[in-house]
């Protein structure tokens, strides 16, 4: 590993100030900097080059995926719910976690839907149409993918196929399932707007760990490229708000604020969100985990009767399965029966359940944020240049694989 995952509060200072490896345009590295802004943990933001990417990080993290967070004696940090957690322990002011345990399984459950789960209709918005996608392929060439050799509109014409044929095709998006796609983002925005009328923050006066989750696709995707920013504009001001208030909140001024109270932990209006992880999320995890444990590289997956086929087998999210399992089930007593009543009325519970515990054939998972030392060869750090990594597919072998 870079470093043992331990360290007391009392170590902070050798690791500060930290560096936010990031990209502008990224999905999760605006989550990542709202969350250090609002800890106001000490950090610089720095546009990483494509070349540093793949030469000095990826060797270290195995992914050429952006934020990763370097501290000051030089250790990597990746994966920002994991991050998040390693932060939570050491800065504890301004926790994002309610204290009650009900509310805080329902906020693991909507961040990590929010992570995952809207990732598909952030990416369809950003490459399905010709405005989107020719400004955020000029977006992602000036900004770090300058190339002496290459002239820019080849470039940028080479980075738009490729993330459509990543992130559209790749992702299950036929003709057929692309106004599903539209739809889910729709019933998310309306869902949320009814929330964001009655309090500031999903889980009450102050930001959750789900908020941040959300604030992912909503600030980076949503709420800047053109045609779903319109949309949100249109008809989710009370969401838009929200992202700016997120954007600007610190725990200096917000840390006392208090958690919303709700039945059964859940504070009002977000019983749709986990229905919607129900119908939206949890059957493809389930799948996923399924063809990961049956040594499958893809599968068809099915959202409430739509097709989504050709999609990847990915061990990473086969493991964050087990992770809201694990959850699930360290919970006892009246915060148990909370959570599975609600779990079960919502349709989220057969899910999480269903096939037990899955092999997930991803035991990095549990050295997050932290990660294996990696042997790497010329070749493969040519191929990460000119490719890049698939979304949360390690490159390298991990040394404690073959030793």
């Amino acid at each position: 590993m870079t470093a043992p995952a331990g360290g007391r509060p009392e170590d902070r200072s050798a690791w500060e100030p930290y560096v936010l490896h990031g990209f502008d345009v990224s999905y999760f590295t605006g989550k990542m900097r709202a969350y250090l802004a609002w800890k106001e943990i000490p950090f610089h933001a720095r546009e990483v080059p494509w070349r540093e990417l793949a030469t000095r990080i990826a060797p270290v993290t195995g992914l050429v995926e952006v934020p990763v967070v370097e501290r000051a004696d030089g250790v990597f940090l990746r994966d920002t719910t994991a991050m998040i957690e390693w932060f939570e322990a050491r800065y504890p002011g301004g926790a994002v976690l309610p204290d009650d345990p009900a509310a805080a399984f329902f906020c693991r459950l909507l961040e990590d839907y929010a992570d995952e789960g809207l990732w598909r209709p952030a990416l369809y918005y950003r490459w399905a149409y010709a405005k989107d996608a020719l400004l955020n392929a000029r977006r992602f060439t000036e900004d770090f993918l300058a190339h002496p050799l290459a002239p820019a509109f080849v470039l940028r014409f080479n980075i738009r196929k490729r993330q459509q044929r990543t992130y559209m095709a790749g992702e299950g998006i036929t003709r057929d399932n692309r106004a599903d796609v539209e739809r889910h983002y729709l019933d998310e925005l309306a869902d949320l707007e009814a929330v964001f009328r009655e309090r500031p923050f999903l889980f009450g006066e102050r930001p959750s760990l789900a908020d941040f989750g959300y604030f992912a696709s909503m600030f980076r995707h949503f709420g800047i490229d053109p045609t779903p920013a319109r949309i949100m504009r249109d008809t989710a001001p009370a969401v838009y708000e929200w992202v700016a208030r997120l954007w600007n909140a610190r725990a200096s001024r917000l840390g006392d604020a208090r958690w919303a109270s709700g039945p059964q932990g859940l504070p009002s209006g977000l019983e749709r969100l986990l229905a919607r992880a129900a119908s939206r999320y949890l059957p493809l995890l389930h799948a996923n985990a399924k063809a990961v444990a049956a040594g499958q590289q893809r599968f068809d997956g099915t959202l409430e009767g739509k097709a989504y086929p050709g999609l990847a087998a990915v061990p990473f999210q086969a493991w964050r399965r087990t992770v809201l399992q694990r959850e699930l089930g360290a919970l006892s007593g009246e915060a148990s029966d909370a959570v599975r009543d609600v779990l079960s009325r919502t349709g989220c519970l057969e899910l999480l359940e269903r096939d037990g515990v899955l092999d997930h054939r991803y035991p990095a998972g549990e050295l997050l944020p932290f990660s294996p030392e990696r042997r790497m060869g010329l070749f493969e750090r040519l191929r990460l240049q000119v490719g890049g990594t698939p979304h949360h597919r390690e490159a390298g072998t991990p040394v404690s694989s073959r030793d």
